[in-house]
């Protein structure tokens, strides 16, 4: 074997699992806000009894937006404290993962809020994004810790459940149920993982 190749490989390798530990410190903060923003969400929506999907979307697109915005800051704060550049290579490989499937459900369920105004098309909305953003976790998981991918797999595995959910017992599908499942899955979830991933990190910082 070429000994070159074979240092080059060992290269590759080590900076993978550097670069998963970088990841790993930057999610447990990333994961926490989007769980704070999660269940403030959920809040707002029930509280304000939002019913028609243009709004129900608008709302969350907009959350969606903070989320993205914290998470930009809190990676590049702690790409600065590592002394890593921000827009590297792995972490342009983790976007490019991302975007798909996350820019897919976005476009499917502008259409359907845009198309219809009926107030069970929230709760199918909902279930767009939870299988979108489930298959995003998941792509972006190769170049993550594993256990993206498990929590990934939570959001598809839970979108299909709770479909299947409704229609055998044939519950109708409210906005208040909508709004529960948000916050549920993206608060309840998020803050479980974030506080896991914080507490985990310490101890086992490239696990």
């Amino acid at each position: 074997m070429n000994p070159n190749l074979a240092e080059e490989n060992l290269q590759t390798i080590r900076t993978l699992m550097e670069r998963s530990a970088l990841y790993r410190r930057a999610l447990a903060p990333i994961m926490l806000a989007a769980g704070a923003v999660g269940l403030i969400g959920a809040a707002v929506t029930l509280l304000l009894r939002v019913e028609y999907p243009r709004e129900f979307a608008g709302i969350w697109f907009a959350l969606a937006n903070v989320v993205l915005a914290a998470s930009l800051l809190l990676a590049r704060r702690q790409a600065m404290k590592s002394q890593e550049p921000f827009w590297s290579p792995p972490t342009r490989r983790v976007v490019q993962a991302l975007v798909p499937p996350l820019l897919s459900g976005l476009f499917i369920s502008a259409v359907l809020g845009w198309l219809s105004s009926e107030a069970a098309l929230d709760f199918f909305m909902v279930v767009i994004w939870l299988l979108f953003y489930g298959c995003a976790l998941h792509a972006a998981g190769a170049f993550m810790t594993g256990g993206i991918r498990c929590f990934g797999w939570l959001f598809i595995i839970g979108a299909i459940v709770l479909v299947l959910f409704m229609i055998a017992t044939k519950a109708s599908c409210r906005p208040d149920v909508a709004s529960l499942t948000m916050g549920f899955f993206f608060g309840v979830l998020h803050l479980a993982c974030g506080t896991y991933l914080y507490f985990t990190e310490k101890k086992n910082p490239v696990a």
